[in-house]
């Protein structure tokens, strides 16, 4: 919200503070101020010109020799290539020493052999933006009223004697979206009361608005509010130079004297305004309704706009004429043969303006007002000020009347509050009468019982509803700088980490250990890549109003966003990548409309996970290398279930012969694996190892506390076994069955050697394992080692079908 200083000086005296003070003031309560911009800042030598005569230059085709009366002597010589510089006009001349934006100075030249002594301005060379200058003004010089003074600074006529305070407004704070809300809001600062001009309706009697329309909604909570008056007999033409002025410094591009109007009051009052064409609407009628599916209309700005159910319209009882809130039609928009106006002040409901403004593209100062609310206390003020200025400045007659959609009268919320509540919340020492002052200042009217107020809010202050609405309101007018720093008086309780925290702690720290590097990835992802990778067979869960196409879709598992992060790297030249994540998947929930939220933990390897060095050679990662990180964390945390690798086909983003599952006893609480060479590929990277774990499924599972044992005193002996068996048989099938029957002393099973190609029948494999034995309490018997591994031969013959070599 661009404030002007200038317009708000009519509202409050401001002679005893300057735009950069009181801008410093308005951010300790509260609302942040952007900047501060002196609009003529450097610009000098700039007077009111009158263009005494006009002379072609007779060897160019567009140049003109003027003389200027600039409040001097003689006449000043100047050459100007401006069309629409005619005798007896008044103009922005800058003289010769004259600074201009972008520190462009004038000075006495020559052009063909012609002296010129400065320079006939248009906006766009004073800085104005191109987007604000009036039409007229677009293709030549700024034209000054008659009555300009020649002579006089001209900074003033165009409004570059002003200040712009630029306010960035919260959502909760939209009745500073208007001067007269700033103004309030400045008042309280300053312990000023504002004051408005008073406006007088004259209608004409003769004339009744039911003549002319009738207004309806289909439904209230869409539009609780509708109100329109009608202009009769209006000229539409140039508007004057304050308002244009007032226009261009808040960044608004100055049109005709009813459109210019209907901005102005949405600058003054925050009340967003449309003015329609009557004859243009066809009916007598203005009916607000939904959007049927697909119906068509053309906006003001030449676009033909398929709509929704979920778009509010104005129509003429058939055929939409406005899109409620964001744009007028342009089958009704007001042209120069306007004769009667139908102005429309109304209060739609925030949501649909919000999806209408957004689906379409069509954000605007009117919709950005809709959406966060508007004071329902000057909707029809609003209207009778917009009416009389109409009616001043287009030479119109008012319509007698208000043609209403039966609204009800907006009530004014109470809300109480204690001093004590005040002063325990703040750590103040506030005295009622000091309380009592603020809400004086805030122009807040109240009762006093007691030390408790009831605080009666104005309308304009939709925001405050409850007793911490209040609580704020006295801190941020006391002063936020003011309140003192103390500590809070409360009981002291330990604190300490839950289970689910402290394993976290320790995963971060164990996968840390082990070489991988912890990353942080968006929740949100696209509806292919949160498919991917999921431990359980779930629906996704999507945004009905996501910032991107790329961020739409809640993930199922954190494996996609590992893959992202290394594609990246890999990108960069960073091929070798070991990376992992802690955080929320989200699973669909039939019966809900918020998903169901697990922790996980993923870890992902790709490359080496070692430097080369002189001595060492980098030694690519595999499989095994990961489930070996892997199996040894679930280890060391201590679960009184076996854990297990079950091969499996049914990841279909993971490689179909070099993936497991996870399992503790029965419970699936993970996957490991090679990510599918497809996927893979399409990343530009090699081949990825990736796991995923469930942390709830390892919370939830049984544990046993860590014991410690003394290092044993007897010494232990080993047992080597080598083994011809189907290629079919896997390595967890031999260490079960080894565990199984392996006897009471087994302490170990170790793969040493694995061999298949010459001297082996094709379809088998030889593997060799060495088996440890120790009795701790005592020294263990060569019977006894021996009984035992002869078990071990004959289960692995008779399960496995494996010759002993």
């Amino acid at each position: 919200m661009k404030v002007s200083y200038n317009w708000l000086s009519d509202y409050l005296n401001l002679e005893k503070t300057t735009p950069e003070a009181l801008a410093n003031q308005i951010t300790l309560t509260g609302i942040e101020v952007d900047s501060v911009t002196e609009m003529g800042q450097g610009l000098k030598n700039l007077v009111v010109g009158e263009v005494k005569s006009i002379e072609k230059m007779a060897d160019s085709d567009h140049l003109n020799i003027t003389q200027v009366d600039v409040g001097e002597a003689e006449l000043y010589q100047i050459v100007c290539g401006a069309p629409n510089v005619d005798k007896g006009l008044k103009v922005i001349v800058a003289l010769p020493g004259a600074r201009l934006p972008g520190n462009f100075k004038i000075k006495k030249s020559k052009l063909r052999g012609h002296v010129s002594n400065g320079m006939l301005c248009a906006l766009d060379e004073l800085g104005f933006s191109e987007s604000v200058i009036p039409k007229r003004a677009e293709d030549g010089v700024y034209l000054l009223p008659a009555d300009a003074v020649v002579g006089e600074n001209a900074l003033s006529y165009i409004g570059l004697d002003d200040a712009l305070i630029d306010l960035d407004i919260t959502p909760n704070r939209a009745d500073a979206m208007s001067m007269r809300g700033v103004a309030f809001e400045a008042g309280a600062i300053l312990s000023q009361v504002p004051t408005f001009e008073t406006v007088e309706i004259v209608e004409d009697q003769s004339s009744k608005i039911a003549d002319w329309i009738s207004v309806s909604v289909a439904d209230k909570t869409d539009s609780p509010y509708y109100k329109t008056r009608i202009v009769k007999e209006v000229t539409v033409q140039e508007s004057p130079l304050w308002l244009q002025r007032r226009l261009m410094t808040a960044g608004i591009r100055p049109i005709d004297s009813v459109v210019d109007v209907t901005n102005y009051i949405m600058l003054e009052y925050g009340q967003p305004m449309h003015a329609f064409d009557y004859d243009a609407i066809g009916t007598k009628t203005l009916h607000v309704r939904r959007a049927k599916k697909e119906e068509q209309m053309i906006t003001l700005d030449g676009h033909e706009r398929s709509l929704t159910t979920d778009n509010l319209v104005v129509t003429n009882g058939e055929k939409p004429v406005a899109l409620a809130g964001v744009m007028g039609g342009q089958n009704t928009h007001v042209t120069e043969g306007t004769k009667t106006v139908v102005l429309e002040s109304a209060v739609f409901e925030s949501s649909l303006i919000r999806k209408t403004a957004q689906s379409l593209n069509l954000r605007s100062e009117s919709s950005s007002r809709f959406e966060r609310g508007l004071n329902l206390g000057t909707i029809e003020t609003a209207l009778d000020h917009a009416a009389a200025l109409m009616a001043e400045i287009s030479n119109g007659t008012i319509v007698s009347g208000i043609a209403d959609a039966g609204s009800a009268e907006p009530t004014e919320k109470t809300v109480s509050i204690t001093v004590e509540k005040i002063n325990h919340s703040l750590g103040t020492n506030l005295s009622i009468e000091e309380v009592a002052s603020i809400f004086t200042r805030l122009q807040f009217d109240y009762q006093l019982i007691e030390d408790q107020f009831n605080v009666t809010v104005p309308l304009r202050r939709w925001d405050i509803a409850i007793e911490a609405d209040l609580l704020e309101e006295v801190a941020r007018i006391y002063g936020y700088n003011k309140i003192p720093s103390t500590l809070p008086v409360m009981e002291s309780t330990p604190g300490e980490l839950d289970d689910k925290q402290r394993l976290v702690r320790y995963t971060r720290r164990f996968l840390e250990g082990s070489g991988l590097a912890q990353t942080i990835s968006y929740a949100l992802t696209t509806p292919e890549k949160a498919k991917r990778f999921s431990l359980k067979a779930s629906e996704t869960t999507d945004l009905d109003w996501p910032m991107s196409e790329e961020h739409k879709t809640l993930r199922l598992s954190l494996i996609s966003g590992l893959l992202d992060n290394a594609a990246y790297n890999t990108a960069r030249q960073i091929k070798d990548n070991a990376l992992y994540e802690v955080g929320h998947i989200f699973y669909h929930n039939p019966e809900s409309a918020l998903p169901i939220e697990e922790e996980h933990v993923a870890g992902l390897i790709t490359g080496s996970l070692m430097n080369e060095t002189w001595a060492n050679k980098k030694q690519p990662v595999d499989f095994f290398m990961l489930k070996g990180i892997v199996e040894e964390w679930l280890e060391s945390i201590g679960f009184n279930q076996v854990i297990e690798f079950v091969a499996t086909q049914t990841q279909e983003d993971f490689h179909p012969g070099r993936t497991a599952q996870i399992k503790i006893g029965e419970n699936i609480i993970g996957v490991i694996g090679q990510i599918h060479p497809a996927i893979a590929q399409n990343n530009d990277l090699e081949d990825v190892y990736a796991f995923e774990v469930s942390i709830d499924a390892l919370i939830d599972a049984d544990k046993d506390p860590v014991r410690y044992q003394s290092i044993p005193k007897y010494p232990g002996t080993s047992r080597d076994i080598a083994l011809l068996v189907k290629e079919e048989v896997t390595h967890n099938q031999v260490i079960e069955t080894i565990e199984e029957n392996g006897g009471k002393w087994l302490r170990n099973v170790k793969l040493f050697d694995l061999y298949q190609g010459e001297h082996i029948e094709s379809g088998k494999k030889s593997i060799a394992y060495s088996l440890a034995y120790l009795n701790p309490e005592a020294t263990l018997k060569e019977e006894e080692v021996n009984k035992d591994f002869e078990k071990v031969k004959q289960a692995l013959i008779e399960k496995l079908n494996a010759e002993i070599r």
